[in-house]
């Protein structure tokens, strides 16, 4: 983009003018210490670390430090290869002044004065960024880039540190707030496993309160083929009480057609209760019709994993899909069980436990068929117990819908941000702007 474009007050310059671009070089994983110096290992760029550094995930033994790269704050960090050209470059930035030390398969670039690492760290994750290092990738199933083509990377910044500073404020702060909605989900999820283990090991009194556990009263509790539960439960295979019916028998489908109903599969299932199918193949409306007379779907059916992801359940929700063979449908056939609650019957340690022996003795069998899910042993509550459990898991589970949303909102919002803020299409406040910016 020629300067006459850009915003009034911004610079573009390649990076390997403005700073300094080299690779890093490190050792082995034989070289980690858990309580060693802090380390950006290149795969630790995926996994860990966003625009900036807040914690590490690896760290060296001190002997070793000799054979990395000695960080110095401000100091941006690159992925120099990864599994997708899309990916290639990911990259952080290094804000503190403790020793850290960067990893082999890594490309430093050191900013020179008047620019601000924290927003080099940002703008060199944008939209923009990624398109250029994604066509600078090389390689066929590894994917490299390398600290000469980074050299080449078209930086966009405004001329005033000051203006740096506020973008990369207003990006940290969304940040900030992401990271604390992911801590508020994973506690979530940490409150509904506890309340799984405990709902589906002692279950809930007629007044809707845990049961005491058996070491404080061994009367509530009977010994089953499947260890201790409350006396009131009984044990029975699977197949006794829930019908479980394939969509899709015959594996076929008719090709794909540019509008229809959306095929659902194994990778389709997103979050802890739905389904992504914006990029689903779409079949003709017949194969639905074809699958909602063997099928006859209702919104809490549950839909389980047979093939790939395997244990995986969801609810069929109020979305038209076409099935693929990579799943099966679960249908309570008896009174004594109730539908709402056989998700989490399909997502509680019995039953997950029972296929995972049985996968683990037939390992060679790549999908689960019907037979082998019907043969499932699991306790079973008297249903009006089944339907206090649901409400409690339901409730905490709302919980974390919501919170899912948020994050949703947050990590769009930073999106929107990001494209608007580093490029210059939205400005900032600056309190001391200087006249000097034409």
């Amino acid at each position: 983009m020629s300067d006459r474009r850009l915003p009034q007050g911004w610079r573009e310059a390649e990076l390997g003018s403005v700073g300094a671009c080299f690779r890093g070089r490190g050792g082995t994983r034989a070289d980690e210490q858990a309580d060693g110096l802090p380390c950006i290992r290149y795969g630790d760029l995926y996994t860990h670390h966003d625009c900036i550094v807040r914690s590490f995930c690896s760290a060296i033994s001190p002997t070793r430090a000799f054979a990395y790269t000695a960080l110095q704050s401000g100091d941006i960090v690159f992925a120099g290869s990864g599994e997708t050209p899309e990916e290639i470059g990911r990259a952080t930035a290094y804000c503190d002044s403790s020793k850290a030390y960067a990893g082999g398969d890594t490309i430093i670039f050191r900013p020179g004065p008047g620019l601000v690492s924290r927003f080099v760290g940002y703008a060199v994750n944008s939209v923009a960024a990624n398109r250029y290092k994604s066509k600078m990738g090389q390689g066929s199933s590894v994917f490299h880039i390398s600290s000469e083509h980074l050299s080449r990377l078209p930086l966009r910044f405004p001329s005033l540190p000051e203006e740096q500073h506020c973008v990369a404020d207003v990006l940290q702060t969304v940040d900030e707030a992401i990271e604390q909605t992911e801590a508020l989900i994973a506690k979530t999820q940490q409150i509904k496993a506890g309340l799984m283990h405990d709902l589906f090991t002692r279950g809930v009194t007629p007044n809707g309160q845990l049961r005491p556990a058996r070491e404080e009263a061994p009367k509530l509790y009977k010994e089953s083929p499947l260890g201790w539960i409350p006396k009131e439960w009984e044990v029975d295979v699977f197949g006794n009480r829930i019908s479980i019916v394939d969509p899709n028998p015959s594996h076929r489908y008719p090709g794909e057609q540019e509008t229809g109903v959306p095929i659902c599969s194994t990778e389709n299932f997103r979050g802890d209760d739905g389904f992504d199918l914006s990029r689903s193949k779409l079949m003709p409306p017949q194969v639905l019709l074809e699958q909602q007379q063997r099928c006859r779907f209702a919104s809490n059916d549950v839909v389980f994993a047979r093939k790939g992801r395997i244990g995986l359940a969801r609810r069929y929700g109020d979305t038209p899909k076409v099935f693929s063979h990579t799943v099966v449908l679960f249908k309570a056939r008896t009174a004594t069980v109730d539908q709402n609650w056989l998700l989490w019957l399909a997502r509680s340690r019995w039953f997950l436990d029972d296929i995972d022996r049985r996968m683990n003795s037939n390992s060679g069998v790549p999908t689960l068929g019907v037979a082998f899910i019907n043969a499932v042993t699991v306790p079973f509550p008297q249903a009006d117990e089944q339907q206090v459990i649901n409400r409690h898991l339901d409730e905490v589970a709302g919980r974390e819908s919501t919170e899912d949303a948020e994050l949703t909102k947050l990590r769009s919002l930073k999106a929107g941000l990001m494209h608007d803020l580093l490029t210059g299409r939205v400005r900032v406040p600056v309190a001391e702007l200087r006249e000097v910016v034409v």
